[in-house]
């Protein structure tokens, strides 16, 4: 399906057309919205939960929308702040103290699916091992072949602050998987 950002749009800024638009855009980016969510937040049901509140945020704040960017970008920021807060809130709730790093890479193992290779889990277990900013970066690069000007945009960080974080990120990503990978 082809992805129309201006019928969209235009459906969205009507109060005639608001429900169609909402179900046009929640149909278009539905999929890729979650996918990115889920590689932040890991666990299947809170990233229903947190997409669901990204669309009801783009719904409730679509006024706010100032199309000097595309609409999948403005969606994308959403959903990246709406991860990041409920990333926030089992930080607080953790009464562990190895951290929520330790708790996502838990996550990943008990959320790998029984045929997942050995490399996939290691490689999601190194991404929730970085810093928050180099895994929004690498995650969105790697996984969404974004551009680094719309990564820029999506995270509000300049152009030069993205690819540094990627390179460190790819880094720091390697070395995590040669330490722990049995040969």
């Amino acid at each position: 399906m082809k992805i129309n950002e201006e019928e969209i749009i235009e459906l969205m800024t009507s109060d005639k057309t608001r429900e169609k638009g909402v179900r046009l855009m929640m149909d278009a980016f539905q999929s890729r919205l979650y996918w990115h969510i889920r590689r932040i937040i890991v666990d299947h049901d809170l990233a229903q939960d947190v997409l669901q509140d990204t669309f009801i945020k783009a719904y409730q704040n679509f006024h706010q929308f100032k199309r000097d960017s595309q609409l999948y970008t403005w969606l994308y920021r959403i959903a990246t702040n709406e991860s990041l807060q409920q990333l926030n809130k089992l930080k607080r709730m953790q009464k562990s103290d190895e951290g929520s790093e330790y708790h996502l890479q838990n996550l990943v193992a008990e959320n790998a699916s029984a045929d997942a290779d050995e490399i996939q889990v290691l490689l999601q277990k190194a991404i929730q091992s970085l810093p928050e900013k180099q895994k929004l970066v690498f995650n969105i690069r790697y996984y969404d072949e974004l551009p680094f000007e719309e990564i820029s945009k999506i995270l509000d960080m300049s152009l030069s602050t993205c690819k540094t974080n990627y390179h460190y990120a790819k880094e720091k990503i390697e070395n995590y998987i040669r330490e722990n990978h049995e040969i």
